[in-house]
């Protein structure tokens, strides 16, 4: 059994941990979902064509917070609830574990609202939204209360699906022209930070490590797999950008929505006519596991703050979220959540470090204390 088990709560039996390459697809599949279908447009906003500093930028900051968390988790023991315990005590540590939940909830929430919207763009205007968001929880419900190992499968699924996806842009190079990310830098130090920031809202998801440690099998030894799996997917990022700044010009590319959706467009092959239909359709194996990994996530949290049973909390949780997934509906109101969500995220991967720094402080008190 896993030597977490030792903590109040963490009982877990091994046949239900992982082994410690598996959080490699694990963080993949997290931080490669609905928002690489789209995110150039931000960039080049913010830092013009020179927004692919600003990637690798984000992924080197992503990489420190790895190491950041494994510190945390490693000291500290247990997962994210029993750490807000360990510094805050119960009722306030209790609190800010129930906010946390309410955050995976929103990825959650945003990725689906995403994905339907476009669906209803590109593919089906008529959709009727509701039947489709039923259908997907109901998916979901099933998934998620499988387990965690179950998760874990679909996770791997997700990556060996969407790679060879992304893997077209091959066809966008050669109608493009490399001259658009020659390397001359035009924009200030400070806009390719604020467009490394909004590139780091694309790379959400890493903080659920934060949950589900406890499921690894001897997870000292996952730490490589998660850095890997940073440098990854920011190599992913990267060459998508790439990609799409060779295809389109910055003013062109700021007036479309979908980067990677139009560069699709493209692809050509002699028995599909709109390959983007069935990369759209393929994606949803993709996004998939960002919508049951956060509801597991915040479901699983649920549980270890108050003594309910997860399942319970999942019901209830599928329940709350069709409403407002059949009812947002249009690309103001959800551009409007995509931008809150994304920097809440962005101040929870600032919180990262703050708490490791208060959890080292709480700890050299505590032994003060002791002797």
């Amino acid at each position: 059994m896993n030597k977490l088990n030792e903590i109040e709560g963490l009982n877990i039996s091994e046949n239900y941990l992982v082994s410690p390459f598996y959080v490699f697809f694990i963080i993949c599949t997290m931080q490669v979902g609905i928002g690489i279908l789209g995110f150039e447009r931000y960039l080049v906003e913010t830092a013009g064509f020179d927004a692919w500093i600003s990637v690798l930028v984000a992924g080197g900051f992503l990489q420190v917070l790895v190491w950041v968390m494994y510190r945390l988790l490693q000291n500290g023991g247990g997962d994210i609830v029993h750490i807000h315990k360990q510094v805050f005590g119960k009722y306030i540590g209790g609190f800010l574990s129930l906010l946390f939940a309410i955050y995976a909830l929103l990825l959650a929430f945003d990725v689906m609202i995403t994905f339907i919207e476009v669906i209803k763009v590109w593919m089906f205007p008529g959709l009727q939204v509701w039947i489709f968001a039923f259908v997907m929880i109901g998916l979901v419900y099933y998934i998620v209360s499988g387990g965690f190992r179950v998760l874990t499968g679909i996770a791997l699924i997700s990556i060996v699906i969407g790679l060879p996806i992304l893997l077209l842009k091959f066809f966008p190079i050669q109608a493009g022209h490399t001259m658009n990310i020659y390397p001359n830098i035009e924009h200030s130090p400070m806009q390719i930070l604020a467009a490394a920031k909004q590139s780091a809202l694309s790379f959400l998801g890493l903080e659920f490590l934060l949950i589900f440690y406890p499921f690894i099998k001897d997870p000292h030894k996952s730490k490589k797999w998660a850095h890997f799996a940073v440098f990854y997917t920011t190599m992913l990022y990267f060459i998508s950008v790439l990609v799409t700044f060779v295809y389109f010009s910055e003013e062109q590319l700021k007036q479309v929505v979908w980067g990677t959706i139009s560069t699709w467009k493209i692809v050509e092959f002699p028995f599909i006519e709109r390959f983007e239909y069935v990369g759209i359709a393929m994606w949803l194996y993709v996004i998939l596991p960002n919508v049951c990994i956060g509801i597991w996530g915040a479901t699983r949290v649920m549980k270890r703050v108050f003594p309910v049973k997860q399942i319970h909390f999942l019901r209830f949780t599928c329940i709350s979220l069709f409403f407002p997934v059949a009812l947002v509906a249009g690309r103001d109101p959800i551009n409007s959540i995509n931008n809150f969500i994304g920097t809440v995220g962005f101040y929870v991967l600032l919180y990262i470090p703050v708490l490791l720094l208060l959890k080292t402080i709480t700890d050299k008190v505590r032994k003060r204390h002791e002797h």
